[in-house]
Protein backbone atom coordinates (compact mmCIF):
# COMPACT_ATOMS: atom_id res chain seq x y z
CA UNK A 1 0.00 0.00 0.00
CA UNK A 2 1.30 3.43 -0.94
CA UNK A 3 0.18 4.94 2.36
CA UNK A 4 2.66 2.68 4.16
CA UNK A 5 5.29 4.99 2.68
CA UNK A 6 4.39 7.89 4.97
CA UNK A 7 7.40 9.00 6.99
CA UNK A 8 9.87 7.18 4.76
CA UNK A 9 13.02 8.94 3.54
CA UNK A 10 12.56 9.71 -0.14
CA UNK A 11 15.78 7.90 -1.04
CA UNK A 12 14.33 4.72 0.45
CA UNK A 13 11.47 4.72 -2.06
CA UNK A 14 11.25 2.15 -4.84
CA UNK A 15 12.33 3.61 -8.14
CA UNK A 16 11.56 5.29 -10.36
CA UNK A 17 9.04 7.48 -8.55
CA UNK A 18 7.69 11.00 -9.06
CA UNK A 19 8.21 13.24 -6.04
CA UNK A 20 7.23 16.76 -5.00
CA UNK A 21 9.10 18.92 -2.52
CA UNK A 22 6.15 20.38 -0.61
CA UNK A 23 8.09 23.29 0.85
CA UNK A 24 9.16 24.42 -2.62
CA UNK A 25 5.74 23.73 -4.14
CA UNK A 26 3.92 25.77 -1.50
CA UNK A 27 6.47 28.57 -1.78
CA UNK A 28 6.03 28.70 -5.57
CA UNK A 29 2.25 28.74 -5.23
CA UNK A 30 2.41 31.56 -2.69
CA UNK A 31 4.85 33.58 -4.79
CA UNK A 32 2.71 33.27 -7.91
CA UNK A 33 -0.50 34.11 -6.05
CA UNK A 34 1.10 37.17 -4.44
CA UNK A 35 2.56 38.27 -7.78
CA UNK A 36 -0.94 38.33 -9.28
CA UNK A 37 -2.55 40.01 -6.27
CA UNK A 38 0.04 42.79 -6.17
CA UNK A 39 -0.79 43.63 -9.78
CA UNK A 40 -4.55 43.43 -9.36
CA UNK A 41 -5.00 40.30 -11.45
CA UNK A 42 -7.07 37.18 -10.91
CA UNK A 43 -5.23 33.86 -11.04
CA UNK A 44 -6.86 30.98 -12.87
CA UNK A 45 -4.00 28.44 -13.02
CA UNK A 46 -3.97 25.74 -15.65
CA UNK A 47 -4.02 22.26 -14.12
CA UNK A 48 -2.25 20.43 -16.95
CA UNK A 49 1.07 20.23 -15.13
CA UNK A 50 -0.34 18.30 -12.16
CA UNK A 51 -3.94 17.17 -12.88
CA UNK A 52 -4.46 16.79 -9.14
CA UNK A 53 -7.32 18.25 -7.04
CA UNK A 54 -5.18 18.26 -3.88
CA UNK A 55 -2.77 20.68 -5.56
CA UNK A 56 -5.58 22.72 -7.10
CA UNK A 57 -6.97 23.33 -3.62
CA UNK A 58 -3.57 24.60 -2.48
CA UNK A 59 -3.69 27.12 -5.33
CA UNK A 60 -7.22 28.22 -4.45
CA UNK A 61 -6.38 28.54 -0.76
CA UNK A 62 -3.47 30.79 -1.78
CA UNK A 63 -5.79 33.08 -3.74
CA UNK A 64 -6.63 31.56 -7.14
CA UNK A 65 -10.24 32.44 -8.00
CA UNK A 66 -10.71 29.43 -10.26
CA UNK A 67 -8.85 26.95 -12.43
CA UNK A 68 -8.18 26.22 -16.09
CA UNK A 69 -8.34 22.77 -17.68
CA UNK A 70 -8.13 21.47 -21.23
CA UNK A 71 -10.86 18.83 -21.42
CA UNK A 72 -14.42 18.21 -20.20
CA UNK A 73 -13.31 15.01 -18.47
CA UNK A 74 -10.70 16.99 -16.53
CA UNK A 75 -13.36 19.49 -15.50
CA UNK A 76 -15.44 16.58 -14.19
CA UNK A 77 -12.54 15.47 -11.98
CA UNK A 78 -12.03 18.89 -10.42
CA UNK A 79 -15.74 19.60 -10.08
CA UNK A 80 -16.18 16.32 -8.23
CA UNK A 81 -13.52 17.57 -5.81
CA UNK A 82 -15.64 20.66 -5.05
CA UNK A 83 -13.97 23.20 -7.34
CA UNK A 84 -16.74 25.24 -8.95
CA UNK A 85 -15.11 27.96 -11.10
CA UNK A 86 -13.62 26.22 -14.13
CA UNK A 87 -12.45 27.48 -17.52
CA UNK A 88 -12.12 24.77 -20.16
CA UNK A 89 -9.64 26.54 -22.43
CA UNK A 90 -10.63 24.58 -25.49
CA UNK A 91 -13.32 24.24 -28.13
CA UNK A 92 -15.91 21.62 -27.18
CA UNK A 93 -17.52 19.66 -30.02
CA UNK A 94 -19.30 16.31 -30.24
CA UNK A 95 -22.56 15.29 -28.61
CA UNK A 96 -21.10 13.17 -25.77
CA UNK A 97 -18.86 16.01 -24.59
CA UNK A 98 -21.58 18.63 -24.93
CA UNK A 99 -24.01 16.56 -22.88
CA UNK A 100 -21.42 16.11 -20.12
CA UNK A 101 -20.60 19.81 -20.27
CA UNK A 102 -24.24 20.78 -19.86
CA UNK A 103 -24.55 18.53 -16.82
CA UNK A 104 -21.46 20.19 -15.32
CA UNK A 105 -23.11 23.58 -15.80
CA UNK A 106 -25.94 22.66 -13.43
CA UNK A 107 -23.87 23.15 -10.29
CA UNK A 108 -20.70 24.86 -11.49
CA UNK A 109 -19.53 28.08 -13.10
CA UNK A 110 -18.19 26.68 -16.37
CA UNK A 111 -16.66 28.75 -19.17
CA UNK A 112 -15.41 27.34 -22.48
CA UNK A 113 -13.46 28.66 -25.43
CA UNK A 114 -14.93 29.32 -28.87
CA UNK A 115 -13.43 30.36 -32.20
CA UNK A 116 -16.30 29.53 -34.58
CA UNK A 117 -20.03 30.19 -34.52
CA UNK A 118 -20.82 26.52 -35.19
CA UNK A 119 -19.25 25.58 -31.84
CA UNK A 120 -21.45 28.11 -30.07
CA UNK A 121 -24.58 26.89 -31.87
CA UNK A 122 -23.90 23.29 -30.86
CA UNK A 123 -23.38 24.21 -27.22
CA UNK A 124 -26.39 26.52 -27.20
CA UNK A 125 -28.70 23.75 -28.39
CA UNK A 126 -27.57 21.32 -25.69
CA UNK A 127 -27.63 23.92 -22.92
CA UNK A 128 -31.18 24.95 -23.83
CA UNK A 129 -32.22 21.31 -23.76
CA UNK A 130 -30.83 20.95 -20.22
CA UNK A 131 -32.02 24.34 -19.01
CA UNK A 132 -28.53 25.57 -18.14
CA UNK A 133 -26.21 28.39 -19.18
CA UNK A 134 -22.52 28.02 -20.07
CA UNK A 135 -20.07 30.90 -20.23
CA UNK A 136 -18.00 31.48 -23.36
CA UNK A 137 -14.75 33.26 -24.15
CA UNK A 138 -13.88 34.05 -27.75
CA UNK A 139 -10.40 32.68 -28.39
CA UNK A 140 -8.37 35.14 -30.43
CA UNK A 141 -5.31 34.15 -32.45
CA UNK A 142 -2.67 36.59 -31.23
CA UNK A 143 0.17 35.05 -33.22
CA UNK A 144 0.43 31.42 -32.12
CA UNK A 145 -1.36 30.31 -35.31
CA UNK A 146 -2.97 27.28 -33.68
CA UNK A 147 -6.62 28.07 -32.98
CA UNK A 148 -8.49 31.31 -32.53
CA UNK A 149 -10.46 33.80 -34.56
CA UNK A 150 -8.64 36.68 -36.23
CA UNK A 151 -8.40 39.80 -34.07
CA UNK A 152 -10.54 42.78 -34.98
CA UNK A 153 -13.89 42.61 -36.76
CA UNK A 154 -13.94 38.80 -36.93
CA UNK A 155 -13.68 38.66 -33.14
CA UNK A 156 -16.50 41.17 -32.74
CA UNK A 157 -18.72 39.34 -35.23
CA UNK A 158 -18.29 36.03 -33.41
CA UNK A 159 -18.87 37.70 -30.05
CA UNK A 160 -22.09 39.26 -31.34
CA UNK A 161 -23.27 35.89 -32.61
CA UNK A 162 -22.63 34.24 -29.25
CA UNK A 163 -24.36 37.10 -27.46
CA UNK A 164 -27.56 36.43 -29.40
CA UNK A 165 -27.73 32.70 -28.65
CA UNK A 166 -29.76 31.23 -25.77
CA UNK A 167 -28.11 28.94 -23.24
CA UNK A 168 -24.67 30.53 -23.56
CA UNK A 169 -23.26 33.71 -22.05
CA UNK A 170 -20.55 35.85 -23.62
CA UNK A 171 -18.01 36.70 -20.91
CA UNK A 172 -14.97 37.96 -22.79
CA UNK A 173 -11.92 36.85 -24.75
CA UNK A 174 -8.74 34.87 -24.34
CA UNK A 175 -5.45 34.43 -26.17
CA UNK A 176 -2.10 32.75 -25.66
CA UNK A 177 1.28 34.31 -26.41
CA UNK A 178 3.01 30.90 -26.35
CA UNK A 179 4.97 31.54 -29.55
CA UNK A 180 7.06 34.17 -27.73
CA UNK A 181 8.21 32.25 -24.65
CA UNK A 182 11.71 31.39 -25.88
CA UNK A 183 12.88 34.86 -26.93
CA UNK A 184 16.20 35.28 -25.11
CA UNK A 185 16.54 39.05 -25.11
CA UNK A 186 14.41 40.35 -22.23
CA UNK A 187 13.54 43.69 -23.85
CA UNK A 188 12.60 42.07 -27.14
CA UNK A 189 10.47 39.48 -25.35
CA UNK A 190 8.61 42.15 -23.41
CA UNK A 191 8.04 44.21 -26.55
CA UNK A 192 6.77 41.25 -28.56
CA UNK A 193 4.44 40.12 -25.76
CA UNK A 194 3.05 43.64 -25.38
CA UNK A 195 2.38 43.71 -29.12
CA UNK A 196 0.81 40.24 -29.20
CA UNK A 197 -1.38 40.57 -26.12
CA UNK A 198 -2.17 44.11 -27.26
CA UNK A 199 -4.40 42.52 -29.89
CA UNK A 200 -6.68 41.47 -27.03
CA UNK A 201 -6.92 45.08 -25.87
CA UNK A 202 -7.94 46.15 -29.36
CA UNK A 203 -10.62 43.43 -29.45
CA UNK A 204 -11.87 44.40 -26.00
CA UNK A 205 -12.21 48.04 -27.06
CA UNK A 206 -14.14 47.11 -30.21
CA UNK A 207 -16.47 44.80 -28.31
CA UNK A 208 -17.24 47.37 -25.65
CA UNK A 209 -17.98 50.03 -28.27
CA UNK A 210 -20.69 47.73 -29.60
CA UNK A 211 -22.12 46.99 -26.17
CA UNK A 212 -20.73 43.45 -25.98
CA UNK A 213 -19.53 41.99 -22.70
CA UNK A 214 -15.76 41.67 -22.34
CA UNK A 215 -15.35 41.45 -18.58
CA UNK A 216 -12.72 38.71 -18.87
CA UNK A 217 -9.46 39.03 -20.80
CA UNK A 218 -7.60 35.79 -20.10
CA UNK A 219 -3.98 35.16 -21.16
CA UNK A 220 -0.53 34.45 -19.81
CA UNK A 221 1.28 31.13 -19.49
CA UNK A 222 4.08 30.40 -17.04
CA UNK A 223 6.77 31.30 -19.57
CA UNK A 224 5.37 34.82 -19.95
CA UNK A 225 3.27 35.64 -16.88
CA UNK A 226 5.93 37.84 -15.27
CA UNK A 227 5.50 40.16 -18.26
CA UNK A 228 1.83 39.66 -19.17
CA UNK A 229 0.68 40.35 -15.60
CA UNK A 230 1.75 43.99 -15.99
CA UNK A 231 -0.60 44.61 -18.92
CA UNK A 232 -3.55 46.68 -17.69
CA UNK A 233 -6.21 45.16 -19.94
CA UNK A 234 -5.50 41.54 -18.95
CA UNK A 235 -7.86 40.53 -16.13
CA UNK A 236 -6.70 37.00 -15.37
CA UNK A 237 -3.66 34.78 -15.87
CA UNK A 238 -3.71 31.07 -16.70
CA UNK A 239 -0.08 30.38 -15.72
CA UNK A 240 0.06 27.09 -13.84
CA UNK A 241 3.38 25.36 -14.50
CA UNK A 242 5.31 27.78 -12.30
CA UNK A 243 4.27 25.78 -9.25
CA UNK A 244 6.89 23.21 -10.34
CA UNK A 245 9.10 25.80 -12.10
CA UNK A 246 10.73 23.26 -14.39
CA UNK A 247 14.11 23.87 -16.08
CA UNK A 248 12.17 24.60 -19.27
CA UNK A 249 10.63 27.66 -17.64
CA UNK A 250 13.65 28.80 -15.66
CA UNK A 251 16.45 28.07 -18.11
CA UNK A 252 14.72 28.55 -21.46
CA UNK A 253 11.89 31.00 -20.73
CA UNK A 254 13.74 33.20 -18.23
CA UNK A 255 11.25 32.79 -15.36
CA UNK A 256 12.79 34.10 -12.13
CA UNK A 257 12.35 33.65 -8.40
CA UNK A 258 10.87 30.14 -8.22
CA UNK A 259 12.33 26.79 -7.21
CA UNK A 260 12.44 23.32 -8.72
CA UNK A 261 9.67 21.33 -7.01
CA UNK A 262 9.21 18.21 -9.15
CA UNK A 263 11.77 15.42 -9.30
CA UNK A 264 12.09 11.74 -10.06
CA UNK A 265 14.07 9.45 -7.78
CA UNK A 266 15.94 6.92 -9.92
CA UNK A 267 18.44 4.13 -9.30
CA UNK A 268 21.77 3.43 -10.95
CA UNK A 269 21.29 0.04 -12.62
CA UNK A 270 24.48 -0.13 -14.69
CA UNK A 271 27.98 1.42 -14.86
CA UNK A 272 29.22 0.54 -18.35
CA UNK A 273 32.29 2.77 -17.99
CA UNK A 274 33.95 5.25 -15.65
CA UNK A 275 32.24 8.16 -17.38
CA UNK A 276 28.80 6.63 -17.77
CA UNK A 277 25.93 5.56 -15.53
CA UNK A 278 22.55 4.17 -16.55
CA UNK A 279 19.40 4.86 -14.51
CA UNK A 280 16.04 3.06 -14.43
CA UNK A 281 14.07 6.18 -15.43
CA UNK A 282 13.52 6.19 -19.18
CA UNK A 283 10.94 7.82 -21.40
CA UNK A 284 8.14 5.86 -19.74
CA UNK A 285 9.04 7.75 -16.55
CA UNK A 286 10.16 11.19 -17.78
CA UNK A 287 9.23 12.72 -21.11
CA UNK A 288 12.35 14.52 -22.43
CA UNK A 289 10.93 16.01 -25.63
CA UNK A 290 10.71 19.64 -24.48
CA UNK A 291 13.57 19.65 -21.97
CA UNK A 292 15.90 16.94 -20.64
CA UNK A 293 15.86 16.14 -16.93
CA UNK A 294 18.71 17.54 -14.83
CA UNK A 295 20.60 15.62 -12.10
CA UNK A 296 19.96 17.58 -8.92
CA UNK A 297 22.92 16.74 -6.68
CA UNK A 298 25.55 15.91 -9.30
CA UNK A 299 26.51 19.15 -11.02
CA UNK A 300 29.03 17.51 -13.35
CA UNK A 301 26.62 14.82 -14.56
CA UNK A 302 24.23 15.33 -17.44
CA UNK A 303 21.58 13.32 -19.23
CA UNK A 304 22.78 12.46 -22.74
CA UNK A 305 20.30 9.85 -23.95
CA UNK A 306 16.99 8.32 -22.94
CA UNK A 307 15.25 5.19 -24.19
CA UNK A 308 12.03 3.52 -23.06
CA UNK A 309 13.35 2.21 -19.74
CA UNK A 310 16.79 3.78 -19.34
CA UNK A 311 18.37 7.18 -18.77
CA UNK A 312 22.05 7.52 -19.61
CA UNK A 313 24.26 9.93 -17.68
CA UNK A 314 27.59 11.32 -18.78
CA UNK A 315 29.65 11.67 -15.60
CA UNK A 316 32.29 14.20 -14.63
CA UNK A 317 35.06 13.53 -12.09
CA UNK A 318 32.89 14.15 -9.00
CA UNK A 319 29.92 12.07 -10.13
CA UNK A 320 32.09 9.13 -11.15
CA UNK A 321 31.76 7.92 -7.56
CA UNK A 322 28.25 6.68 -8.36
CA UNK A 323 27.79 2.94 -7.84
CA UNK A 324 25.17 0.44 -8.91
CA UNK A 325 22.23 0.75 -6.52
CA UNK A 326 22.82 4.42 -5.68
CA UNK A 327 19.88 6.81 -5.98
CA UNK A 328 19.92 9.86 -8.23
CA UNK A 329 17.35 12.66 -8.03
CA UNK A 330 16.43 14.10 -11.42
CA UNK A 331 14.71 17.46 -11.84
CA UNK A 332 11.90 16.94 -14.34
CA UNK A 333 12.60 19.09 -17.40
CA UNK A 334 8.94 19.70 -18.29
CA UNK A 335 6.14 18.50 -16.03
CA UNK A 336 3.22 18.73 -18.46
CA UNK A 337 4.45 15.74 -20.48
CA UNK A 338 5.72 13.74 -17.48
CA UNK A 339 2.84 13.92 -15.00
CA UNK A 340 0.46 11.90 -17.27
CA UNK A 341 2.90 8.96 -17.11
CA UNK A 342 2.31 8.46 -13.37
CA UNK A 343 -0.51 7.42 -11.05
CA UNK A 344 0.63 9.41 -8.00
CA UNK A 345 2.90 12.14 -6.71
CA UNK A 346 4.91 11.21 -3.62
CA UNK A 347 4.77 14.47 -1.66
CA UNK A 348 7.78 15.00 0.61
CA UNK A 349 8.78 17.57 3.17
CA UNK A 350 12.36 17.90 4.31
CA UNK A 351 13.13 14.62 2.59
CA UNK A 352 10.38 12.58 4.25
CA UNK A 353 7.18 11.31 2.65
CA UNK A 354 4.25 13.36 4.00
CA UNK A 355 1.42 12.52 1.60
CA UNK A 356 0.40 10.67 -1.53
CA UNK A 357 -1.39 12.77 -4.17
CA UNK A 358 -3.30 10.61 -6.68
CA UNK A 359 -3.16 12.12 -10.16
CA UNK A 360 -6.91 11.85 -10.73
CA UNK A 361 -6.76 13.75 -14.02
CA UNK A 362 -4.45 11.20 -15.62
CA UNK A 363 -5.96 9.78 -18.79
CA UNK A 364 -8.74 12.38 -18.87
CA UNK A 365 -8.33 13.32 -22.51
CA UNK A 366 -11.92 13.59 -23.75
Amino acid sequence: MLYNLLGLDKFELDTPCLTIDLDILESNIGLMADFMKERGKEWRPHQKCHKTPAIAWKQIEAGAHGITVAKVSEAEVFASAGIRNILIANMIVGRPKLEKLAILCRDNNIIVGCDHYVQAEMLSEVCVKHGVTCGMLVEVDIGLNRVGVRPGRDTVDLARGIDQLPGVKLEGIMGYEGHLLLIEDAEEKQSKINESVGMLRHCQELMRKEGLCCDIVSAGGTGSYQITTDLDWVTELQAGGGIFADPFYQQRCGVKGLGYALTVIASVVSRPSLGKAVLDSGRKTINPDICLPVPKDYADAKVVRMSAEHCELELGPKSQELRIGDKVELIVGYADFTTPLHDNFIACRKGKVEAIFPIHGRGKIQ
